[in-house]
């Protein structure tokens, strides 16, 4: 009975993932839109258009190869695999022994190496530029959140989500450490999800395309499926953040119905908290040169070897 129960609660987690995905992204763009003075479109806008997607046909060029036709696939099933693996509403689950941080930045940068190379595939210039860029990116962006994983590990002395969450629900106090890992994992999170400054998900202007100028030459139901998985890959970083600096409304593994709806508040009320803030933020900041980015993700890895470097010294004092 245990088991089953345990399974249910991580195919729940897994189902609340994916459909809240598009919620989040359409609740940004409504946020987005009202602080400009514009009606915007409906908060579920997002799942109509995945739907309108996977009812159309699908246009792929002549010259385009079978990574062409498997990429879209291979992401959406790795950036979702990543994203289940992230406590929600509660830790300790199922699966919860291969919730390690490493495993969820190793599936991430697979899903990014088959973007890429799909891009790159049918050989147009935009998915060139757009796949140089994204490389460019997380050529910072990996050894940064490695370095932030490492933070968060000395202190935790373990890699695995629910154990950190646990720690720091029980309280690890102010660490000058742990604040210069935070606001580098929020700048990885803004650059890998291509969010402003570093990208602007709304255009596509040729000059400043970074994920969109990949996806430039799909359609139909392999477009709904780089657009969810794209959703998806957001929802999971503010996941992550709520997970490891926010745990408090997590809960138990052998938890009763009660703190686990406790817990789905809590987590709705962290997306909605998170994706406000992320909307403010894009409002009231424009987006950087290209050339300026690295500057932009390299603060982020400067972050993570400082708080890393400050817990090596304050322990060998």
């Amino acid at each position: 009975m245990e088991l089953i129960s345990a399974l249910l609660v991580q195919v729940s987690q897994m189902m609340l993932v994916l459909l809240a995905a598009p919620l989040l992204t359409g609740f940004i763009r409504k946020v987005k839109a009202r602080l400009q003075r514009r009606r915007g479109p409906p908060i579920v806008q997002p799942y109509r258009d995945i739907l309108r997607l996977l009812k159309k046909e699908v246009v792929v060029a002549d010259n385009a190869s079978w990574i062409f036709r498997v990429a879209p696939y291979l992401i959406f099933a790795a950036t979702w695999v990543a994203a289940a693996l992230v406590p929600t509403f509660a830790k300790g689950l199922l699966f919860s022994w291969s919730a390690d941080l490493i495993a969820i930045i190793a599936l991430l940068a697979s899903a990014r190496f088959f973007l890429a190379l799909a891009g790159m595939d049918i050989g147009t210039a935009f998915g060139g530029i757009g796949a140089s860029r994204e490389m460019m990116i997380a050529s910072l962006a990996e050894p940064a959140m490695l370095l932030v994983v490492f933070t968060m590990a000395l202190v935790a002395h373990s890699t695995q989500l629910s154990a950190v969450a646990d720690l720091f629900a029980l309280g690890v106090g102010l660490r000058v450490s742990l604040g210069l890992a935070m606001v580098g994992l929020i700048i990885v999170a803004i650059a890998e999800n291509g969010r402003v400054p570093v990208d602007n998900p709304a255009t596509h202007l040729e000059l400043t395309m970074v994920h969109e100028a990949m996806v430039l030459e799909y359609s139909g139901r392999h477009l709904a499926m780089i657009e969810l998985a794209a959703a998806v890959k957001l929802l999971l970083y503010i996941s992550l953040i709520g997970c490891i600096f926010v745990p408090w409304t997590l809960a138990a593994p052998s938890a009763s119905t009660a703190s686990h709806l406790t817990g789905f508040a809590g987590y709705l009320a962290k997306l909605t908290v998170f994706g406000f803030l992320l909307g403010v933020f894009e409002t009231a900041i424009a987006k950087m040169r290209v050339f300026r980015l690295p500057d932009f993700v390299g603060a982020a890895l400067m972050l993570g070897l400082l708080g890393t470097l400050l817990l090596f010294v304050s322990r060998s004092l």
